[in-house]
């Protein structure tokens, strides 16, 4: 099994989180903000993704350290539990409706971070969630993980229902790129790495 442990002390947060690629899509999250919790609960379920991931941050000041940092961790944990990358899919295009809201995401599992989010109209807060800290979560993750991520949102109109169906598009893009896919052979890339 494709799998990852990764632990990460700093003066702000504390966190251990354990990913395997190859999952049947549970979790146990707790990061002391429960809308981060909810959002990544629902993409390692869509992602068919086995996540365990456990912070204790610096809450008294706000919810960022701990947002971008788990987005840190994570894609630490998934890259380590990638390996040398023989035999995935490597892209993954999916487009994922929730309710009124309809987004689209588009991964590369390219070695190279970067990250498009435009995701315009989010109210600021969603209960006690600065909604801004979605756009930290991914790039937090982008960057650690060594992915291209495009996040685009057609329509919505409810804050919560954007959001959800963002992280759910990411968990589905994810869990599709990392699947592994039998007709490769090796590295999916003419540069013969990833």
């Amino acid at each position: 099994m494709r799998q990852a442990t990764v632990n990460r002390r700093t003066a702000e947060t504390a966190i251990t989180a354990h990913i395997a690629l190859d999952g049947n899509g549970t979790s146990q999250v707790e990061t002391g903000v429960g809308f981060l919790d909810h959002m990544l609960t629902l993409m390692t379920k869509h992602g068919m993704l086995n996540m365990t991931l456990n912070c204790d941050g610096d809450l008294d000041v706000d919810q960022h350290h701990t947002v971008e940092d788990t987005g840190i961790v994570l894609g630490q944990a998934f890259k380590e539990a990638l390996g040398d990358k023989a035999g995935i899919t490597r892209y993954a295009a999916v487009t994922t409706p929730m309710d009124e809201a309809l987004s689209s995401v588009s991964i590369d599992i390219s070695g190279r971070p970067y990250l498009v989010y435009h995701v315009d109209g989010l109210k600021d807060k969603v209960g006690t969630f600065d909604t801004e800290l979605a756009e930290e979560f991914f790039r937090g993750f982008v960057n650690h993980a060594g992915v291209t991520l495009h996040i685009n949102l057609a329509y919505g109109s409810n804050s919560h229902h954007i959001i959800e169906s963002i992280f759910k598009g990411v968990g589905r893009a994810i869990g599709q790129a990392a699947a592994l896919n039998e007709k490769v052979d090796g590295v999916p890339s003419t540069k013969g790495s990833l």
